[in-house]
């Protein structure tokens, strides 16, 4: 590849790290974190869900900011509040800080999480994209599962604040390269969508924060049903948004296409799932086998060195085969690997027994981003790349959000905290609805075409970004 090419991986790649880092890294400091600052289970979750959602739900607006205003400049923006934010959650006093703190970040990695995907599409030739990307989506693969290894041995050997610190000196270098090294681009009368981003917000704060109450107040609390339902009408809305406004931030007729529309649900699935049984099983190794935040991580080192390698032959397969049947097979291997973890889960499990399931479900998960980035990028127009990344990208932070609510929700129904076999209780039914839900999304893979074919060019008033 050429310097300029190699640039824009590097780059992209190091702040792609970062955001995703950010969405698990805090796993194996939760105890700490509930050790020092307080808090019961649903604070734990919004120290991990405050991120999660609001990067989910402006991923699609940062993309269009970018296509607006100019993705360069958006990128280093994106990088310089993430970076801001990262050290005020090193300094948070409180529970409740520490959540706000959190929220910030989300901002800044969905203004530049969905801008590094464009930025590398549009510096790298078209023959090589399939190798830029798997080595991206090894790099982000190892940061969505390394976040336990390093927030526990950053925990244990230091304090869980230096997991938030780690991303200041980082971002302070990245922001100056970006703006050296990465050229300036713009998508044709690209114009923001406001009604669009508050009705989509709005509708997914309703709905993931009913599901992280339902537990503490009960499903038919009317707190919890006005959230679920508002946040249902509001989604409703955005959806009839995206139909009939002359030029929305997410159209839907991009869902026309098979493509598109299944390697998007199958993102959702595939992160409902992971992100939900991490979140569990990172304080089951802690708080039921006794393991320090080193030691958890570690243990599942198999599951965070495996994207290494099967990220960048992910790539390589997508190019050779096609990305549908490697898609396919990735999904397949994480319900397989964490179906293994609900059949073998004891209050004296060996690591023995478990490390099958890490195993595959690392092969998995590094087998999913390169081609499920590919099927994207292919599916739409380069002028909707930056709308299309930013939409995949918000898809799957908001199965992420949906997996943590949803399956904290199953484990407080049916277990708890209070002793090894109350965690147990709720550990094991919770993960095998993890376990269905991305074998849901390999079936729903099943559906992508072998060879999916551009979105047709739409009327001239909706051709731009959004």
């Amino acid at each position: 590849m050429q310097p300029k090419a190699i640039w824009a991986l590097i780059i992209t790649g190091a702040a792609g790290f970062m955001a995703a880092l950010d969405n698990l890294v805090v796993t194996t400091a939760l105890p700490s974190i509930r050790e020092d600052l307080g808090g019961a289970l649903e604070d734990l979750e919004w120290t991990v869900n405050a991120y999660t959602l609001t990067f989910a739900v402006l991923l699609m607006f940062g993309a269009a900011l970018g296509d607006r205003f100019g993705r360069r400049k958006l990128f280093v923006t994106g990088l310089v509040i993430f970076t801001a934010a990262s050290a005020a959650a090193a300094l948070a006093p409180g529970i409740e800080a520490l959540i706000a703190a959190r929220a910030v970040q989300g901002v800044g990695a969905a203004i530049t999480m969905p801008l590094s995907l464009t930025l590398l599409t549009a510096a790298v030739p078209a023959d090589r994209r399939g190798l830029a990307y798997g080595i991206k989506g090894a790099v982000d693969g190892l940061a969505v599962a390394g976040g336990p290894l390093i927030g526990g041995t950053l925990t244990e050997h230091i304090s869980w604040q230096w997991i938030f610190w780690l991303n200041v000196p980082l971002g302070l270098a990245l922001i100056p390269l970006a703006r050296l090294r990465l050229d300036e681009s713009r998508a044709e009368n690209a114009r923001l969508d406001l009604p669009g981003t508050l009705l989509v917000s709005g509708g997914l704060f309703g709905v993931v924060y009913g599901l992280v109450n339902a537990h503490a107040h009960g499903w038919t609390s009317p707190r919890v049903l006005t959230a679920l339902i508002a946040g249902g009408v509001l989604i409703g809305g955005f959806i009839g948004h995206g139909i009939r406004a002359e030029r929305p931030m997410l159209p839907m007729r991009l869902f026309k296409n098979r493509a598109f529309a299944g390697v998007n649900a199958a993102s959702v699935f595939m992160f409902l799932g992971m992100f939900g049984s991490i979140f569990l099983l990172s304080q089951f190794l802690q708080n039921v086998l006794g393991y320090s935040p080193t030691e958890a991580g570690l243990r599942m080192l198999p599951w965070t060195g495996m994207p290494m390698i099967a990220a960048p032959l992910s790539g390589y397969l997508a190019d050779r085969i096609g990305s549908r049947p490697v898609v396919v097979t990735s999904l397949a291997l994480q319900a397989l690997g964490l179906a293994h973890f609900a059949l073998v889960m004891g209050p004296d499990v060996s690591y023995a027994a478990q490390l099958p399931g890490l195993i595959v479900s690392g092969i998995g998960m590094g087998l999913f981003f390169a081609p499920a980035a590919k099927l994207v990028m292919s599916s739409v127009r380069p002028a909707e790349q930056g709308m299309a990344s930013g939409a995949n990208n918000a898809l799957r932070e908001v199965g992420g959000a949906l997996g943590i609510a949803v399956l904290a929700s199953l484990f407080s129904a049916q277990g708890g905290y209070g002793s090894p076999q109350r965690f147990l209780d709720g550990l094991t039914p919770a993960l095998w609805a993890g376990a269905a839900a991305v074998a849901l999304g390999a079936l729903t893979a099943t559906l992508i075409p072998s060879r999916p074919a551009p979105a047709r060019a739409a009327a001239p008033s909706t051709a731009g970004a959004p």
